[in-house]
């Protein structure tokens, strides 16, 4: 592409002295003052490279017309000549003109050529940079308007998928009303097994959603610590006892502030995994302690391998697995992606620490 360069001076000899230097290279406009200047802007609203005009003309200076180029030509590099040390009329270029360079007349052909041939590289390179942007720009909007859209797909299938699945629960229940042959139980019982699971990894679902949308509805309320109610699955006791671990819970005398069941549901998740993945015949140490005056820092304590830094930023991510999905792995990976909802709506997140001969994830609360 072949660039235009402005070349503004009241003086003709100047003009085509200018236009010689410069036209092998650049398609040359020219103006003989800045009114002229600016009616050759409006002539031409495409891309004009470089400006070049004299300081000293009748009605207008070239300080005066760098400034009015700037509302219809913003991306144009703007070079200023001026006979005069004048360093005032250089300070006002500098601040209002938006120039690039000032040039002393009578100018060196070469050092001129070079400072428009810099000008140009660097109209060049703006304009690439801008069309980046529109396009990063551009990207990103489209990427937050595809991340609205699947959020409002997600509540969508969830409220959809909860209605038929409350039918088969509700006829499963009817059913096991009647009487059954063995086999006929056996299957209710499957049935039943199998809608409840569903139906926990929709709300589980629902539930990151809902965090990552700012729509997690909490209760805050005071209360404490030790009020606080352990309850984890039948599931996770069963492999606890056949692991031979113990959890010990020790709570500071603290009154936290929080919504108290969406806390106890992230200190049984947090122990579902510590028991995953503890050694055989350890114990989960479960505690709070008073980090800041008002702070109060729940963590839960694991005895077993430590964890890489490249996995403890992949299990924060929804829907890691780190079993082999074709062995059937149980769980779609959600469990701290869900802990990390809830605490997002406390204004807390979770941390994981490799300590001695084990894991400490924790995360911290407000406290009275």
């Amino acid at each position: 592409m072949r660039h235009t360069i402005l070349c503004v001076d009241d003086e003709i000899d100047n003009l085509d002295a200018l236009e010689r230097l410069l036209r092998s290279k650049y398609s040359v406009l020219k103006a003989v003052s800045g009114l002229d200047a600016l009616q050759v802007l409006d002539k031409n609203p495409g891309p004009i490279s470089v400006i070049i005009t004299d300081q000293r003309m009748p009605n207008m200076t070239g300080v005066q017309l760098l400034e009015q180029s700037i509302k219809t030509h913003p991306d144009s590099i703007r070079i200023l000549l001026t006979g005069y040390t004048d360093i005032e009329s250089i300070i006002e270029a500098v601040n209002s003109g938006q120039i690039y360079r000032y040039i002393n007349k009578p100018w060196d052909p070469v050092d001129l050529t070079a400072t428009v041939d810099r000008a140009v590289e660097k109209f060049s390179l703006l304009a690439e940079l801008k069309q980046k942007n529109d396009e990063l720009s551009k990207a990103f909007n489209e990427l937050k308007t595809l991340d609205e859209a699947k959020n409002k797909f997600m509540i969508l299938i969830n409220h959809e998928l909860k209605t038929p699945l409350t039918s088969i629960l509700s006829f499963t229940d009817l059913l096991k009303e009647t009487r059954l042959t063995e086999e006929q139980d056996i299957c209710a019982k499957r049935i039943e097994r199998g809608a409840n699971r569903l139906r926990g990894l929709i709300d589980d679902v629902l539930l990151v959603v809902q965090g990552e949308t700012g729509t997690l509805k909490t209760k805050i309320t005071p209360f404490q610590c030790s009020d606080l109610q352990i309850q984890v699955s039948s599931d996770v006791s069963l492999l606890a006892n056949q692991k031979g671990i113990k959890t010990i819970l020790r709570w500071a005398d603290k009154k936290i502030i929080a919504d108290q069941i969406l806390i106890q549901q992230v200190l049984n998740r947090l122990i579902h995994n510590a028991v995953k993945f503890a050694r055989d015949n350890s114990q989960i140490l479960v505690r709070t302690e008073l980090t800041q005056p008002h702070r109060v820092k729940f963590s839960v304590y694991n005895q077993g391998a430590g964890v890489s830094s490249t996995v403890i930023d992949k299990i924060m991510k929804p829907f890691f697995m780190d079993e082999d999905v074709m062995r059937h792995s149980v769980g779609i990976g959600l469990g701290l992606s869900i802990c990390q909802s809830i605490l997002k709506a406390h204004s807390s997140k979770l941390a994981i620490a490799n300590e001695s001969e084990g894991v400490e994830v924790s995360f911290e609360i407000p406290c009275l």
